[in-house]
């Protein structure tokens, strides 16, 4: 007889310690050591190759626009539409893992991330590179979640926490090593040799995915119709908000008519969803879950993380690319920050624990007003070996607080694991749109306070002044031997001092980021220990209460042991 073939949608009988976590997710039989290492060392290499897609070019921005011709509000787009695509996306990867499998969506995406590698290669304008970046930050977002995936199978049951520490928080490695060695990369031919590399990273991954496959999972039928009208109102929705903040502080809020038609047409497109999905039996997005009010605080914490994290490369690296500092200038730099996210991820997968996931986030805070503080103290000779220790203790805690942040939100997830799509969505908002956010916020303000500040020293720069005198004779005396004309050497002298003021006007400015990003620390931190206090207080009041309402336990006997 025919042998009868069975749905792929039926639950299989897992053995217990087989069965997967979360739907979608794969299962987790026993494996040998050897292949436990080679599943580690291919879920880095995962990781590493999804987010250097977005961080050779974040780092890169001013070859990139030298190589294309473009002005710098053109060439901002190349991240921004990468955020767009990958916050697009995740509203529908969570489901198709679950209704296609884990072996479809790991090949599929990967080979489709090897194709749009190549093509890149032959990308020679702008509008090509554009369309081809909101394509890899589509599959750089299913790059995150497989090199967690691999990361659970390299490690035994009681290690769990360990491996999704390293799988959540070996992203946060991409930054410092583009800037490491993406100078020599660009040596070998402009932007070509940049994704050249990315293409051979695509290639190997590729390669260790096909020869090591993941364990299968459960599959089940998830997708309905209104999952794709939602995702066409949210996903445009989304990219016109990315769009907003990454171009507004380039082409200024107020003075660029289209920003303001893309923000008003954002919100509605996003309302719409929101609403939709809200009405909906079955929702992809729950919106109910998400308005809890601890599922709001979480998200509202990791924002105003990853804006504070902002400072690092909005703030410390962009001083420095300001007064002419290249990468190559900058490697020193990017080996302390490299060094501080290790240091992070080692220190928290050693010290994690289910029960105290709120303390790294409280520590990070900490750690991160610290950090502001010390660059607070900048002045027009800071260098970047003046940063090595604030910006190592930035990218400690930018490692620090990542995995049990989105621990915290699993939790609920596993006791109801229809909202995992909500929880997903909420994570990759709160790193995304929380990037970019602090970007434009300290962009902004950076701004604001440098002409602040240029107003106060201009008002200062009178002949009358005799320090302004004495400064003015020093240029001249310092031009004299190459300009003769004396009109010409006083228009120098007087350009000079502007220029030193201007200096003078942005170290200021860069100041006060840092210490607005301290203040936002403070504010967060008293705001978070207020919060687990409180908690700490009602369950010391419910404890007696819990007691008194317990049946009354007959008393033993005294005696002189029990004495």
């Amino acid at each position: 007889m025919p042998r009868r073939k069975t749905s792929p949608y039926v639950p299989r009988d897992w053995q217990p310690h087989e069965k997967p976590m979360l739907p979608g997710s794969p299962s987790t039989p026993l494996h040998p050591g050897h292949k436990r290492i080679a599943f580690g060392l291919i879920g880095l290499l995962i990781s590493l190759t999804g987010a250097l897609s977005n961080a050779l070019v974040t780092a890169n921005l001013s070859n990139l626009q030298g190589t294309f011709g473009a002005w710098s509000t053109e060439i901002a787009w190349l991240p921004a539409v990468y955020v767009m695509g990958n916050i697009s996306i995740n509203l529908l990867l969570v489901k198709f893992r679950q209704q296609f499998g884990l072996r479809i969506f790991t090949e599929a995406f990967l080979v489709l991330y090897v194709l749009v590698a190549f093509f890149h290669l032959l990308v020679n304008d702008l509008s090509s590179a554009i369309i081809v970046r909101a394509a890899h930050g589509m599959v750089g977002a299913a790059l995150s979640s497989l090199g967690i995936y691999y990361q659970i199978q390299a490690w035994p049951a009681r290690h769990r926490l360990k491996a999704l520490t390293i799988g959540i928080s070996a992203s946060q490695l991409a930054i410092p090593l583009a800037r490491l060695f993406s100078t020599e990369l660009l040596a070998v031919d402009e932007w070509r040799g940049l994704y050249l590399f990315e293409l051979g990273l695509a290639m190997v991954a590729l390669g260790g995915v096909l020869v090591l496959k993941l364990p299968p999972g459960d599959r089940s039928k998830v997708f309905e119709k209104m999952d794709f009208v939602t995702f066409m109102l949210l996903a445009p929705g989304m990219a016109l908000l990315c769009g907003v903040l990454s171009l507004g502080r380039l082409e200024w809020w107020t003075s660029t008519p289209w920003l303001g038609y893309c923000l008003a047409l954002a919100l509605v497109l996003i309302v719409t969803a929101i609403v939709v999905e809200h009405n909906r039996l079955n929702p992809l997005i729950n919106t109910r879950w998400l308005s809890n009010g601890a599922i709001l605080r979480l998200g509202l914490v990791m924002i105003l993380l990853r804006i504070l994290l902002a400072e690092q490369n909005t703030g410390a690296i962009g001083y420095l690319q300001q007064i002419g500092l290249l990468n190559d200038q900058l490697q020193g730099l990017a080996l302390a920050i490299l060094a501080g996210v290790v240091c992070g991820i080692v220190a928290c997968a050693l010290t994690i624990n289910p029960k105290h996931l709120n303390w790294p986030i409280v520590v990070s805070l900490i750690i991160m007003l610290v950090a502001s503080l010390m660059d607070a103290q900048s002045s027009p000779l800071t260098r970047p070996q003046n940063m090595y220790l604030s910006q190592f203790l930035l990218g400690f805690s930018s490692a620090f607080f990542l995995a049990p942040a989105m621990l915290l939100g699993i939790g609920g997830v596993v006791t109801q694991p229809q909202n995992l799509v909500s929880f997903v969505v909420l994570f990759g908002m709160s790193q995304n749109l929380g990037g970019l956010l602090g970007a434009a916020l300290l962009g902004t303000f950076q701004t604001w306070r440098e002409k602040y500040h240029s107003s106060l020293l201009g008002d200062q720069l009178s002949q009358l002044n005799p320090w302004v005198t004495e400064r003015l004779n020093q240029y001249r005396g310092l031009f004299s031997g190459q300009i003769t004309d004396s009109a010409l050497l006083n228009a120098q002298a007087t350009a000079q001092l502007h220029s030193v003021a201007t200096l003078q006007a942005n170290v200021l400015a860069w100041n006060d980021v840092y210490y607005l990003t301290a203040s936002l620390a403070f504010v967060t931190l008293l705001w978070v220990l207020w919060r687990l206090s409180r908690l700490r207080y009602l369950k010391w009041r419910e404890a007696p209460q819990s007691a008194e309402s317990l049946p009354a336990t007959p008393e033993k006997p005294a005696t002189t042991e029990n004495a």
